[in-house]
């Protein structure tokens, strides 16, 4: 049997089983690394990029130590974004699904305080949560973490960056010190070292290196003259590549907002994503993004945490990261699951010692590449093939995806293969179409009848 085989783990059969079911094949480096330590007890310190695999590592192992017939809060797992938060504990909810009555809740800002209480007098096995809500609950009395046996930091780096610091040490306090910490982080700054040795108990240190490489990203290297040119290089790699779906990052919010304006005004498809925008905001951007109705994402490192796009063919970087890790980190947002991706980034002669820099840490060369010819400035700027429709109407109307589908693709309706995605909120549902039927699809819902009631619906 393969070490790197899950079935050589000493997990509980429904866990192996539903791995299979659910392809998992073998192990990702992160998981054979700190698998065996995390389901002996050990405290351990995972540094990893994304998508190396990593919450499926600490999934396994709070699921394994759970007592499902003790209905007590046993894990905690700590998230600095809602986004990365609820990607996690819908990865936790999959990989549990053998295991019968086990309930994951997720507690996040950004959402009504409420509903959050009422499903906490229910119970919980494992939560899921954002530092400040967290704190939140604590200061409220509706949550008690007495029972506590796990805690996980994921993405450590980003909360400290974030100003979570005081939250951790606060949360943490409430937690017993018999317990088993598990932290993940891409970077490791003395910050985190720090805190480590400050809440951990002889932890186990295990560091993946970064897996890309030139046969799955693709990375190209353009010089701008200066700050000002670097706008005119960009629109020449946007006309030039096309991309689908592509981050462009940012050191900054403000010059998140600032080129995400820009671009919108020279008329690209492009929106925003940083830690200032309204969480009605962030979500209707993310929606646009993910159904491919919005080709261009310009976001900040910390608001591109936890996003969850099953392909991201493009990643430009307008700056290069002030840390390399980071800049790494922000490439291994493409190439994943097997597909190829590419990589732009953009310098400037004041720039060169970070480029520098990254060929070190890479150990590869690159050459800077000429710019693309100036007369694509002259064609007409590429849009995506998809529009998204709004409905007023989600979960709370008892809307399902199928009932939006029907409605479209009925009597004299639009086709089924130009519906995209279908998204359902508690009170909006968010569903993509074909630009060229965007028209059609709106006026099929604002005239007839989902579940028998009339919806208002608008083009974003």
């Amino acid at each position: 049997m393969s070490t790197t085989d899950f079935s050589s783990l000493q997990l509980q059969p429904a866990l192996i089983d539903n791995l299979t079911t659910l392809g998992y094949q073998s192990m990702t480096p992160i998981q054979e690394q700190s698998l065996p330590d995390i389901l002996k007890g050990r405290d351990v310190i995972a540094q990893g990029q994304t998508g190396s695999g990593k919450t499926a590592a600490f999934g396994l192992g709070l699921l394994e130590k759970l007592n499902v017939k003790r209905f007590r809060i046993q894990s905690l797992v700590l998230c600095p974004t809602r986004e990365l938060a609820d990607q996690v504990a819908k990865e936790i909810r999959r990989l549990g699904r053998g295991i019968h009555n086990i309930k994951v809740l997720t507690l996040c800002g950004g959402m009504p305080l409420g509903p959050q209480i009422g499903s906490l007098e229910h119970g919980a096995h494992i939560v899921v949560g954002t530092p400040g809500r967290i704190e939140d609950h604590l200061g409220k009395g509706t949550l008690r973490l007495n029972d506590v046996n796990l805690l996980v930091l994921d993405e450590a780096d980003r909360m400290l960056e974030m100003g979570f610091q005081d939250a951790l040490d606060n949360i943490i306090s409430h937690i017993s010190e018999a317990r088993q910490t598990l932290m993940f982080s891409a970077t490791f700054p003395e910050q985190i070292q720090a805190i480590a040795r400050r809440i951990m108990q002889q932890p186990v240190t295990i560091q993946v290196e970064s897996t890309h490489d030139n046969t799955t990203i693709e990375q190209h290297v353009f010089k701008a003259n200066d700050n000002k040119h670097r706008m005119t290089v960009l629109q020449l790699l946007l006309q030039k590549y096309k991309p689908e779906s592509a981050v462009v990052f940012c050191n900054t919010k403000i010059e998140t907002q600032d080129l995400a304006d820009q671009l919108s005004q020279l008329g690209f498809s492009a929106m925003a994503l940083h830690g200032d925008l309204e969480q009605r905001d962030r979500d209707q951007t993310l929606v646009r993004f993910i159904n491919k109705s919005i080709n261009i994402l310009v976001a900040t490192d910390v608001a591109a945490r936890g996003l969850d796009i099953e392909y991201l063919d493009t990643v430009i970087n307008f700056q290069i990261a002030r840390e390399i890790e980071v800049h790494v980190h922000r490439i291994g947002r493409t190439g994943r699951a097997g597909k190829k991706g590419i990589a732009l980034t953009i310098i400037t002669e004041k720039e060169t010692f970070k480029l520098a820099k990254l060929q070190d840490f890479l150990q590869q060369t690159f050459e800077l590449e000429a710019l693309p010819p100036v007369s694509l400035l002259d064609k007409p700027v590429y849009q995506p093939s998809m529009m998204t429709l709004q409905i007023d109407g989600g979960k709370k109307q008892k809307l399902r995806p199928g009932d939006i589908l029907g409605a479209l693709t009925g009597k004299e309706g639009i086709s089924g293969k130009q519906v995209g995605k279908i998204q359902l909120f508690p009170n909006k549902a968010y569903v993509a179409v074909n630009r060229n039927v965007a028209q059609q699809a709106l006026k099929k819902l604002t005239q007839g009848k989902l579940k028998g009631r009339t919806f208002r619906a608008r083009l974003l």
